[in-house]
């Protein structure tokens, strides 16, 4: 049988010590494996280490973050978060896209004139119509059928912009 790990978050150290110590000092000897891991979950205030995997396995696990990839693409952008160079791998496009896709106000329209003025301030290398195009092909961005608005689809970003906003936005901002 494979173990499952469960975290176990304690609000306060000081209440928890002294729960356990008194569980430990009603007992004769020392205590089983499975009587440890009751006290422990007793001690932060689940009936028993039952109740503490029950709640634990319902609770939304997060996102791992891929922090290799988080890196890797942080060197296309300045310290200003501005977009340097279009990466040349595939895979390192779509994260350089949410970015620019978390600078659009949601529900907002764009017009054609503003989306590529903006798009000139966030990516320096000059080449709006690739990143429009790469926005709407990835469905970032929807745009009239006859390109004169642009607004953002508003949907779930990866666990991964966050840890490159952090990184790569201004420290003052």
């Amino acid at each position: 049988m494979s173990r499952q790990i469960h975290s176990l978050s304690i609000a306060d150290l000081s209440a928890f010590t002294k729960s356990l110590r008194a569980q430990l000092g009603r007992l004769d000897g020392q205590p089983s494996h499975a009587e440890l891991l009751n006290m422990l979950a007793r001690a932060a205030g689940y009936r028993n280490h039952q109740h503490l995997k029950a709640l634990t396995e319902d609770a939304p696990q997060p996102e791992p973050v891929d922090l290799k990839l988080v890196e890797k693409v942080s060197r296309h952008f300045d310290a200003d978060g501005v977009l340097l160079r279009w990466p040349s791998k595939n895979s390192l496009q779509p994260l350089c896209l949410w970015v620019l896709w978390s600078r659009m106000e949601p529900g907002r329209d764009y017009a054609d004139r503003e989306n590529t003025e903006l798009l000139n301030a966030w990516a320096s290398f000059g080449d709006h119509a690739l990143l429009r195009r790469a926005m709407v092909d990835m469905g970032y961005v929807t745009r009239t059928p006859d390109g004169r608005t642009y607004r953002r689809i508003e949907q779930k970003p990866p666990a991964e912009l966050s840890a490159l906003l952090k990184r790569i936005m201004p420290q003052d901002a």
